[in-house]
């Protein structure tokens, strides 16, 4: 069965965005690297070249993650009604009397520093479901 990756409009934007980048830019910029580290000789003792070729696999791994994702992406809103937490709401909660304000993401875009708790995180899972006011 494929994997189906929940993401919000916003999510799957900013993926669009990485993988143009990498595509566009990285991509090339590291294949303008391998060449010039081949004009160093001998290849088999070339650390710049082994450095660049394991930074293309990465490159070539996440384009094709990206790509998986944005083919099976399922973009949802927070469209949940009566106060209901959702993947998409914004929720505001007091842990040990310190205020904090969250939106709650698919696991592809879950990332605390910026405020997006994955659904899948156990904040996440103990959030989803529960309505304004709830303990």
């Amino acid at each position: 069965m494929v994997q189906e990756y929940i993401v919000t409009t916003e999510g799957l934007e900013k993926i669009k965005k990485e993988l143009s980048f990498l595509k566009e830019h990285k991509r090339k910029e590291v294949i303008e690297r391998i060449q010039k580290s081949r004009e160093f000789g001998d290849i088999s003792e070339n650390s710049e070249y082994e450095e660049a070729k394991n930074e293309q696999a990465f490159i070539e791994g996440r384009i094709q993650e990206l790509e998986d994702i944005i083919k099976h992406a399922k973009v949802v809103t927070a469209a949940c009604h009566n106060g209901v937490i959702c993947i998409g709401s914004k929720v505001a909660v007091n842990i040990e009397s310190e205020n904090s304000t969250f939106q709650i993401v698919g696991a592809s875009e879950g990332n605390p520093s910026q405020g997006k708790i994955s659904a899948d995180s156990p904040l996440g899972k103990a959030l989803l479901g529960k309505k304004t006011g709830d303990e």
